[in-house]
């Protein structure tokens, strides 16, 4: 099945809105690993934010961007856009990366 990631990355020239692809299962939500598979898949090199569980910042030094930023996570039917399933999906990500595992 497929998820499409709708983002927004922020440049000095302004945001730009973009898409990404991500394939899961059934009825799944997207992991955080997998969101940032796809951001690096996309030349996006990223961290997540600690304080904003639906933001990411560049890693790299010579990053051409200053955010990014995830508005909508779209299976088909359901759309979640900034709710507790896309926050939970990013938590995760967060608390998993805090503790090193």
């Amino acid at each position: 099945m497929e998820c499409i990631v709708h983002f927004t990355v922020g440049h000095d020239e302004g945001p730009k809105k973009l898409r990404g692809l991500i394939f899961v299962g059934e009825g799944e939500m997207p992991t955080g690993d997998q969101l940032l598979d796809m951001f690096g898949s996309m030349g996006f090199q990223v961290t997540p934010d600690p304080q904003d569980s639906q933001l990411f910042l560049p890693s790299g030094s010579d990053s051409t961007f200053t955010y990014i930023r995830v508005n909508e996570l779209d299976i088909g039917q359901e759309k979640h856009v900034e709710d507790r399933n896309l926050k939970s999906v990013l938590n995760n990500l967060l608390q998993k990366n805090r503790f090193g595992l």
